[in-house]
């Protein structure tokens, strides 16, 4: 929509630019041309009626109010009113009341029409064609004719100008409004993309940490139980450092399939990607952890639901996310995750029965640790609440929707 408005815009630019530079130049031209017209219709008069003797002083005037619409643009008002009285004392005189003679009046009713407000029109209108028909029905040239005459033909030639200039005046209005529009839309087009850029630069901030912060995470944990067992348990040390082996090539593959989203472009059909991790991974993420010292139970209520991508995507890295703060921050050995499916929600909880300790704060760059959770949360329409449980440890719940909302998934697309 907005590229036809620009194009549309475009158009009226081009047209209004073949229009000569010398506005006063065409003022002049005109006036030549009125003059020339109310010259003409002093000459006129109807067959068997005697013309009125030449008045020459009131033809003078009605040429000099002809070069008072020089003045339109700034004295549109003052221009009306003086040309009407000329011409109403020409009528006046026995001058016979053709669009001739009334060429200067039209002219000047006509941008009357263009500049002014509806109500200076019709106040300004009503006026100038009342005494114009008072004048001209009780004038000598016309008590011969029918006063239907008298009227119609004056009504109509004073409307013409008075429609004409207000059509002028729409029209112009409607181009501002549609250059305006044109304007608008591009700003908003700016600033969308900008938006949705700086949304993108967040999204893969957010993958970038959860993969990194949890691999190397894990990869600690591993590489501190393997040097403890190292001597006491010389088996169980070298089947840890395996996993490690195992963790390591796992967040290099997660992180190169998250920095190929950003040249998926340059690859047909995704060739190459993994597809997103989901709950589907997550016994391989409790294996993970258990390997690492930390016992994970995992326990389910209500019937399993599908999950759209970006939920599951959503649900597996909030649970992953958690259970790095456990590994990292919390004493304990031991945490919990419960998947509660109830009507149209999930409701995740990962708790651990350890100390009061909560995860670190989260920086002030924002994008990590609890900060990530909940705008992950938040991204497809859920909510997440994190802090100390009363009878000891720390708890994260998160309540997200099964099938995000279409305007929430076009907002996360």
């Amino acid at each position: 929509m907005s590229t036809s408005l620009e194009r549309y815009t475009e158009r009226v630019e081009q047209y209004a630019s073949r229009f000569p530079r010398f506005p006063r130049f065409l003022d002049v031209m005109m006036v030549l041309a009125l003059i020339g017209s109310a010259s003409l219709g002093t000459q006129l008069s109807l067959p068997g009626v005697t013309p009125p003797d030449s008045d020459k002083p009131l033809e003078v005037m009605l040429g000099l109010s002809c070069f008072v619409l020089l003045k339109y643009r700034t004295h549109t008002r003052t221009v009306v009113v003086v040309v009407a009285g000329v011409t109403i004392a020409a009528i006046a005189r026995g001058y016979l009341l053709t669009p001739l003679l009334l060429a200067p009046l039209l002219a000047a009713m006509y941008w009357l029409a263009v500049l002014c407000d509806r109500r200076t029109i019709r106040m300004y209108g009503l006026v100038v064609t009342v005494a114009l028909l008072t004048v001209n029905l009780f004038s000598d040239g016309m008590r011969d004719l029918s006063p239907v005459l008298t009227v119609i033909g004056p009504v109509f030639w004073m409307a013409l100008p008075l429609v004409g200039g207000s059509l002028a005046r729409l029209r112009g209005d409607y181009l501002e409004a549609v250059k305006a529009r044109a304007e608008h839309a591009e700003r908003t087009r700016e600033e969308e993309a900008r938006l949705r850029v700086a949304e993108e630069r967040m999204r893969i901030a957010r993958e970038l940490h959860d993969v990194v912060a949890h691999h190397l995470a894990l990869a600690n944990a591993q590489a501190g139980t393997a040097a403890h067992l190292a001597r006491s348990n010389p088996e169980q040390s070298r089947k840890i450092l395996d996993d490690l082996t195992g963790t390591t090539s796992s967040a290099l593959r997660e992180l190169k399939a998250t920095l190929g989203l950003l040249r998926q472009d340059d690859r047909p059909d995704g060739e190459g990607l993994e597809p997103a991790p989901g709950l589907a991974r997550l016994p391989e993420l409790v294996d993970s952890y258990r390997s690492a010292g930390l016992e994970v139970t995992v326990h389910q209520e209500g019937a399993r639901q599908p999950l759209s991508p970006g939920v599951d995507l959503t649900a597996y890295r909030i649970v992953q996310e958690a259970l790095t703060n456990v590994a990292k921050h919390a004493s304990a050995h031991a945490a919990h995750v419960t998947f509660t499916y109830a009507d149209s929600r999930l409701l995740i909880t990962v708790s651990n029965d350890g100390p009061a300790t909560a995860p670190a704060p989260a920086p002030a760059s924002g994008g990590f640790g609890l900060r990530g959770m909940r705008e992950r949360a938040q991204s497809i329409g859920g909510e997440l609440c994190a802090g100390p449980r009363p009878e000891g440890g720390f708890e994260v719940t998160t309540a997200l929707p099964l099938q995000p909302s279409a305007a929430v998934q076009g907002e996360t697309v």
